[in-house]
């Protein structure tokens, strides 16, 4: 590595994250070789971190100052935190549904937040929304960071590097990886990770990349229903979805998503937003993994298609699990609601024994 860019790199840890198999929900449906990617376990409990750390990292050798970005919540903490590690000011645009608890956490690591009417849910304002905040994030001291090809292509290379890990990972596993399945709003996770694989069978590392597939909600069908009708391009919508993180309306990478996932033999699968809250339920109490509802997303369509005929249930399937359930504490509520703690006499608790 050149002098320069060892000294502007910036890490918090991340990467490496664990693959696990399934010891439940693989079993019980007849998936023999069922796999989840931990990108939970990142150092702000998203994927976003190895967005931040390329993206930031980069700021630092440019001798860049201050941060512009916008966010649905897992972008605008992990930018917080490498910002924070940088000494570089942070300046968030969130979507008008970001939780609390993400917001919490960015103005934990001291970033400047504000919300914009109508962004992240009517296509139009969100355009306009973006091309706002790349003007502010063009001035000399500053860049913009938005964890898209489209706006900041230098981070989504360190959202490439998913697809490495797993090409290095099914050596563990002893045999190729056939299918992953990933979650969607603007496409960037999915087309980084396509990438990734691309990359990793150009350099030797796998003999083929697998079949990389795009989920998104049925409420934010910008790219998953083109892809799968054998559209050219992907659509504007009228977001609809609560599954925080991926209310994205806009095309932004759609467009270069649909070619990436049909050359690797991927498809597109919509899930409904209910079925996306009893697989995140299913997360967590059959397989012990804590999970945002976005996080959900890929083991629903992974099911889906599974349930469909799409795969085979013999197929090595990994299923991309984006972000912790400490990003959404509401669905965190849906979930437990039904879930009381009483308070016990000792005498009660004795009689238990």
């Amino acid at each position: 590595m050149h002098p320069c860019k060892a000294v502007a790199r910036i890490t918090l840890g991340e990467g490496n994250t664990p693959l696990v198999r399934s010891r439940h929900i693989g079993p019980s449906t007849g998936i023999e070789h069922l796999y989840f990617k931990l990108e939970s376990a990142n150092p702000t409990g998203s994927y976003k971190d190895r967005f931040a750390v390329a993206a930031v990292s980069d700021m630092v050798m440019q001798g860049k100052r201050r941060c512009v970005a916008t966010s649905s919540g897992n972008t605008g903490s992990a930018l917080a935190a490498a910002c924070a590690a940088a000494n570089i000011a942070c300046e968030i645009a969130v979507v008008v549904t970001a939780p609390q608890g993400k917001l919490r956490q960015m103005h934990a690591y001291g970033a400047n937040l504000y919300t914009v009417a109508g962004f992240g849910i009517d296509p139009d304002a969100t355009l306009e929304t973006f091309d706002t905040i790349a003007q502010l994030g063009a001035v000399p001291d500053a860049q913009l960071q938005i964890s898209a090809y489209h706006y900041s292509p230098v981070g989504m290379t360190g959202v490439q590097s998913i697809g490495y890990e797993l090409a290095e990972q099914a050596r563990d596993i002893g045999r190729p990886i056939d299918h992953v399945f990933a979650s969607a709003g603007g496409g960037g996770l999915t087309l980084a990770t396509a990438r990734g694989f691309e990359r990793a069978a150009a350099e030797g590392a796998i003999d083929r990349s697998p079949a990389v597939h795009c989920v998104q909600p049925e409420g934010n069908n910008t790219i998953a229903g083109p892809l799968r009708e054998g559209a050219a391009q992907a659509q504007n919508v009228d977001c609809t979805t609560d599954v925080s993180g991926l209310q994205v309306p806009s095309v932004i990478d759609g467009n270069e998503v649909i070619p990436a996932c049909r050359a690797c033999g991927g498809t597109g699968v919509l899930v409904s937003d209910d079925t996306v809250w009893a697989t995140q339920q299913r997360m967590a109490r059959e397989e012990g993994i804590f999970c945002e509802p976005a996080a959900a997303v890929p083991l629903a369509g992974a099911l889906q298609a599974v349930e469909a005929g799409d795969l085979a249930k013999g197929d090595v399937i990994v299923c991309l699990v984006t972000g912790t359930g400490f990003k959404d504490e509401t669905s965190v509520e849906r979930m437990v609601a039904d879930s009381p703690c009483p308070t016990l006499a000792l005498d009660d608790l004795r009689a238990r024994l």
